[in-house]
């Protein structure tokens, strides 16, 4: 009865999907920038060498271009175009753009540009931190990630099968300019690899791509104009899941008198691997951890947290969650999670997670006025190495009641912010809370710090406790004059 009951409950979970500082200021949800409609990227500048890296990996592509610039134009120009498909700008992440020559140099700034809606080419334009003179070069190096871009093929596999995953991009580097050499490696998790495009060799040149264990380069190639791309299909074996969270929650509350900082998460998490084409078995599922072969499953996730952390707890819809264990110590705090059951292709598994953490260890206290600088990651969550992405991440940091003059700082591309009262218990007016927003993140910025400042004067630290004073005191004041009426109906006794 109780096996009768686990199973209906664990069904009815499971179903089929479905002001920063200045960085990189992505955000796709919307432009920044419309240009005309007959807009195209002025023909100022050229590739003189370009390597482009498809990185297959983890569980969603990651890419970067090493290219080396040069200014072809009579004048400083400090505007570098970069095109992408419409598809392409509504899942791409992470893009970030830094000198590749010079490693301590700031991240720079990107937006994306709008100048045909209609058209299926659009842009990001890159802002050079300085114009770059006539005649002379700088070398580039830019990365980023697209979500939900693989697909298994079969979409259906057996539940102890490996799946094969296919991606599809250009050997040729989409740039609005002319390039004069270039070259794509593509990166594997394995050597199986059944299916890949063969590009035939031209003036003598061999057939792309030259192999090299689980590395395959097509290129190099001679000068490709503006726009060029070259169809490639590769199709691999990757027995990993798919591991997507469609919807991140995450809450960071302050308490200064409880010197401490409090952490939630909730997610609505979502494995894209390959379907299942029979029904579960459980038997046959136990029996394989014996020996634990590759699967296509989520059975664990991994938090590391920071040191020092304190009290976690697991709960999904049902509620607590048992199959979990933490580890911590002077140089580690590791919290590992397990699912109430296997998490396959297609299914769904909504649950949260939350700690605590020495306040001292993220807030310190300017030495004039009544300032305070916040710093705690913008992203924690669980450690794959098959890889995580992100689709939307809500983050909130609530506030002490009473603060002000709220600022924040982050290199996480944001979509949107705000600030807002979250009233809890015991508070007057609610306490300060902000909210920011940020969509296709994956787990590579894991880590990134979030710097929040704000101003908390001594007065409103002292408002819950003068409150609460307050209010016991009027509960004896209450009493006192309640046991002073007299209810009595009788005749007063002299």
């Amino acid at each position: 009865m109780r096996t009768t009951a686990w199973a209906t409950a664990a069904l009815s979970l499971v179903s089929t999907a479905l002001c920063t500082e200045k960085g990189n200021l992505t955000t796709p949800l919307s432009s920044r920038l419309i240009l005309p409609s007959n807009f195209k990227p002025p023909q100022v500048f050229k590739n003189i060498n370009l390597v482009h890296i498809v990185n297959l990996e983890k569980s969603y592509p990651k890419e970067s271009i090493n290219v080396v610039i040069e200014n072809t134009d009579s004048s400083p120009q400090d505007e570098y175009f970069l095109p992408f498909t419409t598809a392409q700008m509504e899942t791409i992440g992470a893009l970030e753009v830094k000198d590749r020559k010079d490693v301590e140099s700031p991240l720079f700034e990107v937006e994306p540009v709008e100048f045909d809606p209609e058209s299926v080419t659009q842009f990001y334009r890159i802002r050079l931190p300085t114009p770059l003179a006539p005649k002379t070069q700088q070398t580039l190096g830019i990365t980023y990630a697209y979500l939900s871009a693989l697909h298994p093929l079969p979409a259906t596999v057996g539940q102890a099968e490996n799946q094969y995953l296919v991606y599809t991009f250009s050997a040729y580097c989409p740039s609005a300019y002319v390039t004069l050499k270039q070259k794509t490696e593509v990166k594997f998790p394995t050597t199986n690899i059944p299916e890949h495009t063969i590009i035939p060799g031209t003036k003598g040149e061999p057939e792309s791509p030259q192999k090299q264990g689980s590395k395959f380069t097509y290129g190099s190639f001679g000068e490709v104009p503006a726009g060029a791309v070259e169809p490639v299909r590769v199709r691999y074996e990757f027995t990993k899941p798919l591991i997507h969270i469609s919807r991140l929650e995450r809450d960071v509350e302050v308490s200064h008198w409880g010197g401490n900082v409090a952490f939630e998460e909730r997610y609505t998490l979502h494995n894209r691997a390959a379907n299942l084409s029979r029904q579960f078995n459980r038997v046959e599922w136990a029996s394989s951890q014996y020996y634990n072969p590759p699967t296509t499953a989520i059975k664990e996730l991994k938090f590391p947290l920071r040191v020092g952390s304190l009290t976690p707890y697991f709960t999904d819809v049902i509620g607590n969650v048992s199959t979990s264990r933490f580890r911590s110590n002077k140089r580690e705090a590791n919290l590992e999670i397990k699912p109430r059951y296997p998490v396959f292709g297609g299914w769904n598994y909504p649950f949260r997670v939350g700690w605590d953490a020495d306040l001292k260890k993220f807030l310190r206290k300017l030495n004039t006025g009544d300032g305070y600088v916040l710093n705690v990651p913008f992203l924690e969550g669980p450690k794959q190495s098959e890889g995580i992405e992100y689709e939307h991440i809500e983050l909130h940091v609530i506030l002490p009641e009473g603060a002000t003059n709220v600022q924040y700082s982050t290199t996480i591309p944001i979509t949107s912010s705000g600030l807002s009262l979250h009233k809890t218990f015991m508070d007057t007016l609610g306490r300060t809370m902000l909210t920011l927003n940020a969509v296709n993140i994956v787990d590579d910025l894991r880590d990134r710090e979030l710097i929040v400042t704000y101003d908390y004067p001594l007065l409103a630290g002292l408002r819950k406790p003068l409150v609460i004073l307050a209010s016991t005191f009027a509960v004896f004041a209450a009493a006192w004059v309640v046991g002073s009426v007299d209810v009595g109906i009788g005749k007063k006794t002299k």
